[in-house]
C-alpha cells in the first residue's frame, strides 16, 4: 500500500463511502504480511517510495506467482527481477495485464495511473549490455520516472557518445552501463552535472574477471559524482536514478 492509496481510504472513509471495519480490514496487512515461505513487505512503500521488488532468482514459480498475487492484490505497481519465462507465463494467467519484458527478464504489473516524470538518461557501452540496461530502464519506469535510452555509445567509438551529449546533459539522474574496462562511465561523468550511476557489466574477455575489471574502474573514476552498483546489478542502478528523479522533480 502507497500513501496515495493510504489518503484515498481515509477520504473515503470521511466521506462515508466505506466504514471503519473496511477501513481496518484493508489496513490488517500492515507492516507486512506472513506466508508459509515469505514475509511480504505491505508497507515499504510508504516508508521508501515504492513497494517491495520480487527477486526472482533461486525461488520456484508457486513461489513467484503467489507473491506477485499478494502484492498486487494490495494495489500497489509490482516488479519482478530476474524473472525466467514460465514465471511471467503463471504470473500472467492471474494478471494477463503483466508485462515480461525478456530481454531484462522483468515482470511488471501497473496498478496506479502512469505519470512520467522528470528525466533518467540510460547509457550503454555495447549490445551485449542491453539485458543490464533494459533492467535498469524498466525499473525506472516502473517508479514513473521518464526514461530516454542511449546504446551502444561505448567509448571504443566515442563520437557515438559525444552525438547524445545535449540530451544527456539535461537528465536528472543518468544511469552508465559498460562492461570490458567500464571507461564509459568516467567520461559520461565529465560530460554531465546529473549524479552518474556507474553499472558494471559481466561482459568481457578473461582478464575482465567476471565484470570485477569494470567494477574497480568504475570505482577508481577520475570523474566527480559517479557512485557504483554492483556488478550486473540493472535494477539497482535504475531504482537509484529514479529515486534521485523523484526528488529533484518534487523541489
Amino acid at each position: 500500500m502507497n500513501e496515495k492509496t493510504l489518503r484515498d481510504m481515509l477520504q473515503r472513509h470521511r466521506s462515508g463511502e466505506l466504514t471503519l471495519d473496511e477501513v481496518v480490514a484493508a489496513l490488517r496487512q500492515l507492516p507486512f504480511e506472513n506466508t508459509p515461505e515469505a514475509k511480504i513487505d505491505h508497507h515499504r512503500s510508504l516508508r521508501c517510495g515504492f513497494g517491495e521488488v520480487i527477486f526472482c532468482a533461486g525461488k520456484t514459480v508457486p513461489q513467484v506467482r503467489d507473491i506477485f498475487s499478494r502484492l498486487a492484490q494490495a494495489g500497489q505497481n509490482v516488479l519482478a527481477t530476474r524473472a525466467a519465462e514460465e514465471m511471467a507465463a503463471a504470473v500472467r494467467e492471474d494478471f494477463p495485464e503483466a508485462v515480461y519484458t525478456s530481454s531484462a527478464r522483468t515482470i511488471h504489473l501497473r496498478r496506479q495511473p502512469s505519470e512520467q516524470v522528470g528525466h533518467v538518461a540510460i547509457v550503454a557501452a555495447g549490445t551485449s549490455d542491453l539485458p543490464v540496461a533494459e533492467e535498469a530502464r524498466v525499473t525506472a519506469e516502473t517508479m514513473d520516472a521518464r526514461v530516454t535510452t542511449h546504446y551502444d555509445v561505448g567509448v571504443a567509438g566515442l563520437h557515438r557518445l559525444l552525438a547524445e551529449t545535449k540530451e544527456l546533459q539535461q537528465a536528472l539522474a543518468v544511469v552508465a552501463v559498460a562492461g570490458m574496462e567500464g571507461a564509459l562511465a568516467s567520461v559520461v561523468g565529465g560530460l554531465v552535472a546529473a549524479p552518474v550511476i556507474a553499472v558494471p557489466t559481466s561482459v568481457g574477455y578473461g582478464a575482465s574477471f567476471g565484470g570485477v575489471a569494470a567494477l574497480l574502474a568504475m570505482l577508481n573514476s577520475c570523474a566527480s559524482g559517479v557512485s557504483v552498483v554492483n556488478i550486473d546489478n540493472g535494477f539497482a542502478g535504475g531504482y537509484t536514478a529514479a529515486v534521485i528523479n523523484r526528488q529533484s522533480v518534487q523541489k
